[in-house]
């Protein structure tokens, strides 16, 4: 084991490793809660809902968001559902597989205990939003609904129609604005966090800045929590909103937390096919619908530009039920999204680009009626038929994979501390829980739970040793320093005048990263795409162009300080992927693969969690190994068919 990397994961039966640690762990009294304040950057459903909980116990929280409001958190975005272990359908599922299937899922390289402990807390969820009036869909007997998401054979996702994240957001939100109210949370909008504040060793604050004055600001607490979303963006076009970025975990790794498994980032099978070089995202269509959905192309490529309707039935080819009999067209993410890959690069995509297939409801609607499927989809089918024209109640969707989630992220310990003492990440801003492929509707699984149900007890035993350590003060020299180096990099950034717009460098940066850092990867591709990454990096230096000022609302400038960090960010996603000589979950290395065309994993010399340690500008990082051991999970090759 790296000396730098203890997981802190509990001794004992993995079943009892939890309840052990809630029962054993250091508290923070009551009356001692009012001495401690805890900063936490991000509003969406990981950081509302720790904001919420930990006002509620009664600690003194600062809360920043650079939206307008909370409910700009792209958590609101999320669509098809969130899973937990409740076994409603009694179709025999169970904490135990819930932590199975995404083990699994995760193609074996996720932390079983965090994993465990994941799925323990998934039912107290979903009582946790019933509570809070969230409107889960509820079946003929009014008991709460469930549908089957990729990866499993049970019914475990719970879901508000197609506008879930929406729904658990404004619950996640409704307690934040309680503790606003009550006067236990502070919360600023129009604040972006641009640096953290290291003491003695510690996190102890952070530098933000007030997006609509330009004015810069000190804020110090005995903990620091990013709940600040995930990196997808660095490929410029993908299912987050475009304000989604990585400078808060950026920062954080450049001042010495470790950076998990960079290179492991989601590509979502069901999205609406980019349509040209004008659009800046994608718009993402719920795993939900693989429920009803079958996937399909023609089988002569030949048939590619024929109207759907006009392809009989006999030349059509189900793919993933012919390759996947066992889950059809629920396989995992990961999976589904290079077998349409492999179907279009074979000639047979469909629509004038050729990169999409066919998502068919016909065979559901004839079964089910097309009043039970619009019950099901149908705010999803609306906006489908807006931004494409085509009814899929009478057409088939058109679909391709995109980039949507990432699994890496800020390495943590599992307590959810990241490798700066007092710095926690929570949600997708860490690495922790999905392993190289995030099952669907796990995301708002993991956020609420490390909200609600994990931090504040794991942020309790830190803080636990900061009761007599007394207000702390911003007037410290290393407020002052970190201060100074975010205004000596906005100088720079406000000295750029080039030639080129900071909007043209994301663009490019992010075809790079999807050419060789996307669904595929190879060793020449990833030593190309690094030379093009530095080389991208050294003309944005010279010839970007950043107008207006620093004191003033100005999104360049916000836009200018993203792009750098992703540009940074992009080089180590590369080498890690480079580093990385096996194929696993949605790291897909081209030269190990299967007959069949599979990820083929070498778990002799692969199976641990690479951490990576900035060592400067310029420098190489340092890679540090956490091993993976499995105590429960038997490791197997996996199998989907």
């Amino acid at each position: 084991m790296d000396p730098k990397l203890d997981s802190k994961v509990p001794v004992g039966d993995m079943a009892e490793k939890w309840t052990h640690y809630k029962g054993s762990v250091p508290l923070v009294a009551p009356n001692n809660k009012r001495r401690i304040d805890v900063i936490i950057i991000g509003t969406g459903l990981a950081g509302a809902s720790a904001a919420a909980s930990l006002g509620e116990l009664g600690y003194n929280v600062k809360c920043f968001t650079f939206h307008d409001s909370p409910r700009r958190a792209h958590s609101i975005a999320a669509q098809g559902g969130i899973n937990a272990a409740k076994n409603y359908q009694n179709d025999g599922d169970s904490v135990y597989r819930l932590f199975y299937d995404t083990i699994k899922g995760g193609d074996y390289r996720a932390r079983e205990g965090n994993v465990h402990r994941l799925a323990e807390v998934s039912g107290s969820i979903i009582d946790q939003c019933v509570a809070q009036g969230v409107p889960f869909a509820r079946d003929y007997g009014g008991l709460l609904d469930n549908r089957s998401f990729g990866g499993t054979q049970v019914s475990r996702t719970f879901y508000a129609r197609g506008q879930t994240g929406q729904q658990l957001l404004i619950g996640a939100y409704q307690s934040l604005s309680r503790q606003v109210a009550i006067g236990n949370v502070k919360l600023y909008n129009r604040h972006e966090m641009l640096d953290v504040v290291v003491v003695d060793g510690k996190c102890r604050g952070v530098i933000v800045r007030n997006l609509l004055t330009g004015e810069l600001e000190r804020h110090a607490g005995h903990a620091v929590v990013l709940a600040t979303g995930g990196y997808g963006n660095v490929f410029y076009l993908s299912t987050n909103a475009m304000m989604c970025n990585t400078t808060a975990t950026w920062r954080a790794h450049r001042r010495g937390a470790f950076f998990g498994n960079p290179c492991y980032t989601q590509i979502h099978p069901t999205c609406i096919p980019v349509s040209g070089d004008y659009q800046s995202k994608l718009t993402l269509m719920s795993e939900s619908l693989r429920n009803d959905g079958r996937c399909w192309v023609p089988k002569d490529p030949a048939d590619r530009l024929k109207h759907p309707t006009q392809i009989p039935e006999e030349a059509r080819d189900y793919y993933l039920e012919r390759r996947y009999p066992a889950f059809g067209n629920l396989v995992p993410r990961d999976i589904a999204s290079r077998a349409a890959k492999i179907e279009c690069d074979n000639g047979k995509g469909v629509g004038s680009t050729g990169l999409a297939v066919y998502l068919d409801f016909a065979d559901s609607i004839k079964r089910l009626g097309k009043e039970t499927v619009a019950a099901r989809y149908g705010n999803l089918f609306e906006m489908y038929q807006k931004i494409t024209g085509d009814n899929p109640y009478e057409v088939p969707m058109r679909i391709y994979p995109a980039v949507h989630y990432t699994m890496g992220g800020l390495w943590v310990d599992y307590n959810l501390m990241t490798t700066i003492p007092g710095l926690y990440a929570c949600g997708e801003a860490n690495f922790s829980d999905h392993g190289a492929n995030r099952l669907g509707a796990s995301a708002l699984m993991q956020g609420l739970a490390d909200g609600y149900f994990v931090l504040p007890y794991t942020i309790g035993s830190y803080l636990s040793g900061e009761i007599r350590t007394g207000k702390l003060s911003t007037d410290l020299p290393e407020f002052e320093a970190a201060e100074n180096d975010v205004r000596s990099r906005i100088e720079k950034f406000k000295s750029l005048k080039g030639n080129q717009s900071v909007e043209s460098f994301h663009r490019r940066l992010g075809k790079i990263i999807w050419d060789y850092c996307g669904m595929a990867r190879n060793e020449a591709g990833l030593k190309k795409a690094i030379e093009m990454v530095r080389a991208l990096r050294e003309e944005f230096w010279k010839d970007a162009y950043v107008p207006g000022g620093s004191d003033e609302f100005n999104p360049e400038l916000e836009k200018a300080w993203r792009v750098a960090d992703f540009i940074e960010l992009g080089e180590l996603m590369c080498i890690d992927a480079l580093n990385r000589n096996e194929s696993c979950g949605g790291h897909f290395r081209e030269e190990y693969q299967t007959e069949e065309g599979e990820a083929l994993r070498d778990d002799q010399n692969y199976m641990y969690v690479a951490a990576w340690e900035f060592k400067g500008e310029g420098a190489e990082p340092e890679l540090h190994k956490e091993a993976l051991e499995y105590e429960v999970v038997k490791v197997t090759q996996r199998s989907y068919k």
